[in-house]
């Protein structure tokens, strides 16, 4: 299991938001605001050569700072949030290992397949990761787009995730109804995806702890990498940053679940 970190822009600053409160034209709910540059965070996971992490521009302002991380730590980060094809070769210049997309390839509730092939044709299936991040609706799980309003109807399952892996490297999975609120795994989502996720997926939503990264581990077979946010230290949480790099480093003692910073 590979940690992914995270730096997730908001008019310009690092924050932690509660995603689900993402709407437009509202204040959306924020775990943390951090006084520190995105540059700053992006030059600590090269330093402990953490690659795949994600740097998400939530909403307009974020360019500049997005810019600067992936200065920082070129060729170690993912960026997304308000990717298309038109744009999508600007950030892979600018330094971005790949590039997530969400919205630009569903519109109106539905995947759209041609926009999906103008990014392949635009950057390459290697350099193209599909956020699939979704919310559970009549038992089933839906991916939501639009800042995570919209629901969609692609429903995630061995049939979608297998369509979907010929047409880009990797998934990126935020489980929205968990997500930010530090109150535990969406785990029959995890199962889901070790079960069906033929290519590399990587979790989001709810780790609190080292028991919890232990849980998605045994639950996820080794199979799913993580990214954390406002659970961490480095975040405002209580969850040491250091503890999980060496977690899923594999270097910790087994059965220890100390949160020290």
């Amino acid at each position: 299991m590979k940690f992914k970190p995270c730096i997730d822009l908001h008019d310009g600053r690092v924050k932690q938001i509660v995603g689900a409160t993402l709407a437009a034209g509202a204040e959306p709910e924020t775990n943390f605001v951090s006084e520190r540059d995105a540059a700053w965070y992006a030059a600590r996971y090269r330093a402990d050569n953490l690659t795949g992490g994600h740097v998400i521009k939530l909403g307009p302002g974020n360019a500049a700072a997005a810019r600067a991380a992936l200065a920082a730590w070129p060729g170690g980060l993912q960026i997304g949030g308000g990717i298309t094809a038109d744009n999508a070769g600007e950030w892979l210049d600018a330094g971005a290992e790949k590039v997530i997309v969400t919205s630009f390839v569903f519109r109106e509730g539905r995947l759209d397949a041609a926009r999906l092939d103008r990014l392949v044709a635009a950057v390459g299936r290697d350099r193209l990761v599909l956020d699939l991040s979704c919310r559970k609706r009549d038992g089933r799980y839906f991916v939501v787009a639009d800042r995570w309003q919209t629901f969609t109807e692609l429903s995630l399952d061995a049939d979608a995730l297998g369509r979907l892996a010929k047409r880009c490297a990797e998934f990126l999975v935020h489980g929205v109804d968990v997500e930010g609120k530090r109150q535990g795994l969406d785990l029959e989502l995890v199962a889901l995806l070790a079960d069906a996720s033929p290519m590399p997926c990587t979790y989001a939503g709810g780790v609190r702890s080292l028991a919890d990264l232990k849980t998605l581990r045994d639950v996820g077979r080794d199979r799913i990498d993580v990214t954390i946010g406002s659970a961490l230290d480095l975040f405002g949480g209580t969850l040491s940053y250091s503890g999980v790099v060496t977690f899923c480093a594999g270097k910790a003692e087994e059965g220890r679940e100390g949160n020290e910073s």
